[in-house]
């Protein structure tokens, strides 16, 4: 039997004690996160927000946990309690309790239909089962004409007995114009895009799981979105921006002061094995060359008001190792037992560090900041003529003061040239040719600033403003340059965006928003090009307005 196999057994018969189930809860849904963030800023419950997306039940005990202490909440968060509570009632021990009115099968045994949340349901003592459909539309409107997003397609998640949890979802995209590209400095989901035949580009994106889980721990098969690092605008650890990809996942948490997480990934290189593929009669067999990721998170709290996370990762190809299956591991060093006799220097992978640390001293506050590195020396440290390959992020938020219902954030991101670059093709940090740490890539700096007003439940009224400034692109096939090359040497591209964002829940997962972005994208000519959407090149304006049932 293969060796990760024996791993995945040695798991699931650790695990087979006590109860708990886990179904992982998309970060697109940034209202239930952005409520859990203001209630661990308002220090009534704690979590480790360096790593989502977070499970339904852990977010089912959250909301428990501060059902508790309704007497700390104001008029708003009590409404927002109630409608999360209702919303994630699938993970609650009672029965289903749906309003009458829209229930349509209240007489069958077991099954419901409802509004808030939207959907069918099933629950009974061994099984539990609820599914939505997913659709969303939005037009846009700028100087360059008027454009469109939609997505439709079916999600859906259950629970078995006392340990297992399933999920899936599946969404067909659809674009009107070319919003997303491996090249581009957006946010915008990344796709494995194809040419529509009404014009525009179509992707489809699958994501769900399988995850056995007990009351310490989970494991399971994934293909899904991650993102560690404590962020509001952009992780630079695992920003979940590119397409999703299968991967393990682990986490413990024995104690109450420690976490660890873990995950095993199979990623998309694109890059052509001209030996595997083939012709079949008048047809070429294009094979792609195997790449892999591995990468674990030790978080640590000693109070309840610090989380300190530190971990490292590695991408390698060609051929799977045992040595990398190990969760505890450097993989650095493990990297330097099998590859470090190449003379050329060639045969080794691609292998990072990172932290990141979450700070809440006071109530209403929260500071953190997160750092990443592909190649750390520290004799390169203090020396004004060559770098490190950094990438950290700084920010702090504050929730409900001086005024209720108004978070402010700030942040700023800088990253150094060459760090999330690597010479070998098949060893990137990439997956479908998507860097998988921050938006901005190499050589850029962000400063992000957003005031978040919710005046009533539901209602999320979003300004906010970010400069981003990206360097020249500094090739990184000679190591001497790389580590020469001074930070953003001049601007070749540059962001600037004042939006405001308005949305409302109306009922779980069901929202419509109306948006305003003023932006003026300038720089070089062919960086330009390059890194943004055609749509949005210049000073533009854009209006947009939709809505969207699920994400």
């Amino acid at each position: 039997m293969n060796i990760k196999y024996y791993f995945l057994l040695l798991l699931f018969i650790a695990g087979s004690i006590s109860t708990a189930q886990v179904v992982y809860e998309h970060t697109s849904n940034e209202n239930i996160y952005t409520f859990l963030d203001e209630m661990a800023n308002e220090q009534i419950i704690i979590i480790n927000a360096a790593v989502k997306p977070f499970s339904r039940e852990f977010i089912a005990q959250k909301l428990e946990e501060i059902e508790k202490t309704t007497d700390k909440l104001n008029v708003r968060q009590a409404k927002e309690l109630a409608f999360y509570k209702t919303a994630y009632m699938l993970e609650e021990n009672s029965a289903l309790h749906l309003n009458p009115t829209f229930d349509i099968l209240k007489n069958s045994n077991g099954f419901g239909t409802g509004l808030n949340p939207f959907g069918g349901f099933y629950k009974d003592d061994f099984f539990r089962f609820q599914a939505q459909p997913l659709y969303s539309y939005s037009m846009l409107n700028n100087k360059n004409g008027t454009q469109s997003f939609s997505y439709g397609g079916l999600q859906a998640h259950a629970y078995a007995g006392k340990h297992f949890g399933f999920y899936a979802s599946l969404r067909d995209n659809h674009t009107s114009t070319r919003f997303g590209n491996t090249s581009y400095l957006t946010l915008f989901e990344g796709g494995n895009y194809k040419n529509s035949e009404n014009g525009g580009v179509d992707w489809s994106e699958m994501r769900g799981g399988t995850v056995y889980s007990w009351d310490w721990g989970s494991v399971g098969l994934i293909k899904d979105h991650f993102e560690w690092g404590n962020n509001q605008h952009g992780a630079n650890i695992f920003s979940g921006k590119q397409p999703s990809f299968a991967h393990i996942s682990l986490k413990i948490k024995p104690v109450k002061w420690l976490e660890f997480n873990y995950v095993h990934g199979w990623l998309v290189s694109e890059v052509v094995d001209s030996v595997r593929s083939y012709w079949d009669e008048n047809r070429f067999r294009t094979v792609f060359r195997p790449k892999w990721i591995t990468a674990n998170l030790f978080s640590i709290t000693p109070f309840k008001w610090l989380n300190v996370s530190v971990g490292n990762s590695i991408v390698y190809s060609d051929q799977d190792h045992p040595g990398f299956w190990i969760p505890l591991f450097i993989y650095k060093s493990v990297d330097h037992t099998y590859n470090a006799t190449d003379r050329y220097g060639q045969a080794g992978q691609n292998s990072q560090l990172f932290g990141d640390v979450s700070i809440r001293p006071i109530k209403h506050l929260h500071l953190y900041g997160s750092l990443f590195t592909d190649e750390i020396k520290f004799s390169r440290i203090g020396d004004p003529a060559e770098h490190n390959f950094f990438s950290w992020k700084g920010g702090l938020q504050v929730s409900n003061f001086p005024f209720k219902n108004i978070d402010i954030t700030a942040e700023y991101t800088r990253t150094l040239a060459g760090t999330y670059q690597h010479p070998i093709a098949t060893t990137t940090f990439e997956s479908n040719k998507y860097n998988l740490g921050h938006y901005l890539g190499d050589n850029a700096e962000e400063f992000y600033i957003r005031l978040l007003f919710k005046p009533i439940r539901g209602l999320h009224i979003k300004a906010e403003a970010f400069l981003a400034k990206h360097g020249p692109f500094v090739e990184y096939d000679d190591t001497v340059d790389v580590l020469f090359a001074p930070f953003i040497e001049s601007v070749f591209w540059q962001n600037k965006t004042y939006a405001l964002n308005i949305r409302y829940e109306i009922v779980s997962n069901v929202y419509v928003y109306l948006n305003a972005t003023k932006s003026a994208i300038t720089g070089d000519e062919a960086s330009v090009l390059l890194w943004t959407p055609a749509y949005y090149i210049g000073d533009q304006l854009t209006v947009s307005a939709g809505f969207n049932v699920g994400f």
